[in-house]
């Protein structure tokens, strides 16, 4: 390994653009480690990846990872899924903020430092990625208004579980219109008095063609949303009364909308493999 760190650059980029600290855009990556290598791929992932990978790239600030045991999967509906095939695969989500106007500064240096991963051998290759996207942030909807941390704070604070849904319509048109739908009406009467003190909403960006051959092309762009659920309680315990019948209602209700994944998780103990046992 090189000691060159060619430090001159790094002044001047610091010196330019924008730096505030919303999370303008998102990486949201779920992820199904193939059986038997459940042990070594969480290993890889929180004691290289998620830090080589992800958080220390610039503009990547914040991250958090989520796993969803047996008994969270079997709770994801609907059964048919166009997003995880079977509706049970991923075990693992991964969600990072990037700040706000630094989307493709940062794709220039996640797609060199992944060359570099791959080249010198630092990429798990026993896993499948279910549902990998950059994504741009769309609305946030608090429940409690101006009370209570914010959409930056989500990835940092001590959420007891989260619940990704997946969104889809067939024309951009209609993806318009269930957003504002959306902001507007189903996520401030959802939110009141539910344990989700936020919903974030974020809308796919194409990935670079020059991304790694292992992570398939962005689904769903101009025609999706995805939705992040930040829960004050373990979604087992509140999961039949908020969240069941929740793609019926948007099937009902929403402007050309249905849901493809409706899926629980609760946070990761970094540096242990608890949980791993109870993933399948």
């Amino acid at each position: 390994m090189s000691d060159d760190t060619r430090s001159d650059p790094y002044a001047e980029l610091a010196s330019t653009g924008p730096y505030g600290v919303r999370p303008g855009h998102a990486l949201i990556t779920m992820v199904e480690p193939h059986p038997g290598h459940e042990y070594a791929y969480n290993r890889w992932y929180e004691d290289d990846h998620y830090y080589a990978g992800a958080m220390a790239m610039p503009w990547m600030f914040a991250g958090r990872r989520w796993v969803a045991t047996r008994d969270l999967q079997l709770l994801r509906h609907p059964e048919k899924s166009a997003v995880a095939q079977p509706v049970t695969a991923g075990c693992y989500l991964s969600v990072y903020w990037i700040t706000e106007g630094r989307y493709d500064d940062h794709m220039r240096w996640t797609v060199a430092i992944n060359r570099r991963l791959n080249r010198d051998a630092r990429v798990y290759r026993d896993r499948t990625h279910v549902f990998t996207a950059f994504q741009d942030h769309a609305a946030t909807v608090y429940r409690d208004g101006a009370a209570g941390p914010r959409d930056v704070h989500a990835l940092d604070h001590p959420y007891a579980g989260l619940v990704l849904e997946v969104i889809d319509t067939d024309t951009p048109e209609q993806c318009a219109g269930l957003l504002e739908w959306l902001r507007a009406r189903h996520l401030p009467a959802r939110l009141a008095g539910s344990p989700a003190a936020l919903v974030t909403v974020f809308r796919p960006t194409p990935l670079p063609g020059d991304r790694m051959t292992y992570v398939k092309q962005v689904e769903g762009v101009g025609t999706r949303l995805t939705l992040l659920w930040f829960l004050e309680k373990d979604p087992r315990e509140c999961w039949e009364e908020h969240f069941t019948g929740l793609d019926a209602e948007i099937a009902a209700s929403a402007p050309g909308g249905r849901v493809e994944l409706l899926a629980p998780f609760v946070p990761t103990v970094p540096g242990t493999d608890t949980h791993v046992s109870a993933l399948r």
